[in-house]
């Protein structure tokens, strides 16, 4: 029988080899599906046996965390150095970083922790080069900086590694809902008009998952990889920031390389000579959304020069953490006036969302 590896390979190997149009984009959706089943059982498999493997530890810091990823010796370290005041080790040989680095970018009242993380290569997402220790911090990061240079400027290839392992950039998660049932059949219910895929196709990929019965719900016109990407259920969705270093050792015909492989926008930089530098502080901060919340003591007066920075969405709770451990386990009621109260100090739980420039008081019990 097949190994699980060669599987893949003769799945993959099908869907590279067929013709991709509308007559045969149902099939390829289901071998789609039936390659991520497979990846996700040869990753269970791997954790099993190796009892996860050594991976990176980093212990999260400040109010958000941004991952630099990118070929080796392309300039994370230095990168790093010049926006945090760490000292990553920089040299002009590859894999210099072995660990990933962590360092503090202060901006706006805001600390960001920034990890320079180790070079990756094609194969990552398989294991190649520490890759996949790399790309599972990635997953844990709030913004993820695709960095190359005008050298090595693949972003398409860091992009593949990432997609391979997971991390999905710069979308929302797919607006698809199932409630399963113990009979009935599969049913397909939408609130848009889908036009990508027929309710025979949705329903054939859902049944690769081993669901027979239950009610899917699309609230977008999805397509077959959107639709495999919420089955699969171990996706993350990240924004990310492209930058291309070492603009200052530009030659002909840069611009026109660099832009068949780099999609979107991308900012040109060059760390040893200073350029773009504050405009990648700026973009990280923007791209995360922070807000500012004031604090304010019971029966005291609010503190409006120095308000605490936070996400953006972040309720009460993550204002208590910010002010003390303990405060989490303590917490009683919290008052609110601002534009997330209903009426000026509204009482609220710990999972109130707060909006940006609400005044907050904790309340919390007393130690005995």
């Amino acid at each position: 029988m097949a190994t699980i590896e060669e599987q893949i390979k003769e799945i993959e190997d099908e869907i590279f080899n067929t013709q991709k149009n509308k007559a045969t984009e149902h099939h390829i959706g289901k071998l789609k599906a039936k390659v991520a089943k497979l990846k996700a059982q040869m990753e269970l498999n791997r954790v099993k046996a190796t009892g996860g493997g050594k991976g990176f530890y980093i212990k999260k810091a400040g109010d958000a965390t941004v991952a630099l990823v990118g070929f080796p010796s392309v300039g994370k370290s230095s990168l790093l150095n010049v926006l945090t005041k760490s000292r990553s080790e920089v040299a002009e040989y590859a894999f210099t970083t072995l660990d990933v680095i962590p360092g503090i970018m202060e901006y706006e009242g805001a600390k960001i922790q920034i990890l320079d993380m180790p070079g990756i290569i094609r194969g990552a997402s398989r294991g190649k080069g520490r890759g996949k220790e790399v790309i599972a911090a990635a997953r844990n990061s709030d913004i993820i900086l695709l960095m190359g240079d005008v050298f090595n400027f693949r972003i398409d290839v860091l992009e593949r590694e990432l997609y391979d392992a997971g991390i999905r950039l710069n979308c929302k998660a797919p607006d698809v809902h199932f409630t399963p049932s113990e009979r009935g059949g599969l049913l397909v219910r939408s609130t848009v008009l889908i036009k990508k895929m027929t309710e025979e196709q949705i329903i054939d990929i859902v049944r690769t998952y081993g669901l027979i019965s239950g009610t899917i719900v699309l609230r977008e016109d999805v397509e077959p990889d959107r639709l495999v990407d919420f089955l699969a259920g171990n996706r993350v969705y990240i924004p990310s920031i492209t930058v291309i270093n070492k603009y200052d050792q530009t030659y002909e015909g840069v611009e026109r390389n660099i832009s068949r492989y780099v999609g979107g926008e991308h900012m040109k930089i060059s760390v040893t000579q200073n350029i773009g530098i504050e405009w990648i502080r700026r973009t990280i901060y923007e791209k995360l959304g922070f807000m500012r919340i004031y604090l304010k003591p019971h029966g005291g007066p609010a503190d409006m020069e120095d308000p605490l920075v936070i996400l953006k969405g972040s309720s009460v709770r993550a204002v208590c953490e910010h002010l003390h451990r303990d405060f989490v386990e303590l917490f009683r009621f919290a008052l609110v006036w601002g534009p997330s109260a209903k009426y000026p100090g509204q009482v609220v739980g710990i999972n109130h969302t707060l909006m940006d420039e609400d005044i907050v008081t904790v309340v919390i019990r007393k130690i005995s």
